[in-house]
């Protein structure tokens, strides 16, 4: 991809991530996740990339591993699955307290009006209807790779947020019954060969304060494991809708998830949802992710206020879930 690398090389050396707005290179913050942001830079000439900074790799090996299992799960989701993805590149340097290195990876930046949790916001019945069709559908190819082989297992983050709906266009919000979708979440390369992770799930922890790491390296296997389960993967997408304030549309998205299942792939014999299945599911989620970015707030004041150090990570502001 063309980007300047020069100027994301300026911006890591001179960023706040308390208020990564006001540093001295200008951003946008485009969008935000539970762990990282995604933003472009206001003065680059080439407006079209977004970044995602990764703080938390320790050394260049660390480093070029998971650009190539990044590299190799963007391949793979487009070239064997049929799941198209963005154009994608990378660039890392030291932080500057010399503590980490920085993985930024680089994407085309899409229309934001197309993002799916955008998208739900301004379709009907039948076009939200269509929609979790075709993500669905997406999903099924990657169950059905995973079912006919053993050696390679790929799992996927499928919440709403993490696809576009190709050509979108708010002013005629239809969904077509052939619309493509192109996934956007690639930063974690979800796959395994042989058992084996070809990411090091164990780095993302460092994102988390240091009091919760032993007890949250307990539960790591079981966290990853979630995203290589077709149900647990869907149950999260339905339970998404709670998150994006639609707690009236999940009836009907529990309606078509679970037609999908005892009929396109009634072959993977996977159990039907109930809505008190997803209601306690997401009142569990979210008390998890208020308590784990509160105790991250009070790690960061601790780490710039009193110890007078850099603190790595961006933090989302407050969520409404």
């Amino acid at each position: 991809m063309n980007f300047n690398k020069d100027l994301l090389a300026e911006f890591e050396a001179t960023l706040d991530t308390v208020h990564p707005e006001k540093g001295k290179i200008p951003i946008k913050i485009l969008g935000y996740g539970e762990i990282s942001i995604v933003f472009e830079i206001v003065d680059d000439e080439n407006t079209n990339v977004a970044y995602k900074r990764l703080p938390v790799f320790d050394t260049e090996e660390q480093v070029t591993s998971h650009v190539a299992a990044y590299m190799e799960y963007n391949r793979m989701l487009k070239e064997d699955l049929g799941i198209d993805v963005p154009p994608t590149d990378t660039a890392w340097f030291p932080s500057r307290d010399g503590k980490a290195i920085v993985l930024y990876c680089v994407q085309e930046k899409l229309p934001p009006a197309t993002m799916g949790n955008k998208v739900i916001h301004q379709i009907d019945a039948a076009g939200l209807e269509q929609l979790v069709r075709l993500v669905m559908s997406a999903l099924q190819r990657i169950w059905a790779f995973n079912k006919q082989q053993a050696i390679i297992q790929v799992g996927i983050d499928g919440q709403v947020s993490n696809w576009s709906l190709v050509g979108f266009d708010p002013e005629a919000p239809n969904v077509a019954i052939d619309a493509n979708l192109m996934y956007i979440d690639t930063t974690t390369p979800m796959y395994r060969v042989n058992g084996k992770e070809a990411m090091d799930p164990k780095l993302f922890l460092k994102s988390a304060p240091g009091i919760l790491r032993k007890s949250l390296m307990g539960m790591l296997n079981e966290v990853v494991d979630r995203y290589y389960d077709w149900r647990l993967v869907a149950n999260d997408f339905i339970a998404n809708f709670y998150k994006e304030q639609m707690p009236d549309v999940v009836p009907a998205v529990i309606a078509v998830v679970n037609a999908f299942f005892s009929t396109d792939a009634a072959e993977f014999g996977i159990k039907s949802f109930s809505i008190d299945e997803i209601k306690a599911y997401y009142k569990h989620d979210k008390q998890i992710w208020t308590v784990f970015q509160a105790l991250r707030r009070a790690d960061r004041f601790v780490t710039t206020k009193l110890r007078r150090r850099m603190y790595n990570f961006y933090l989302p502001g407050k969520i409404k879930r």
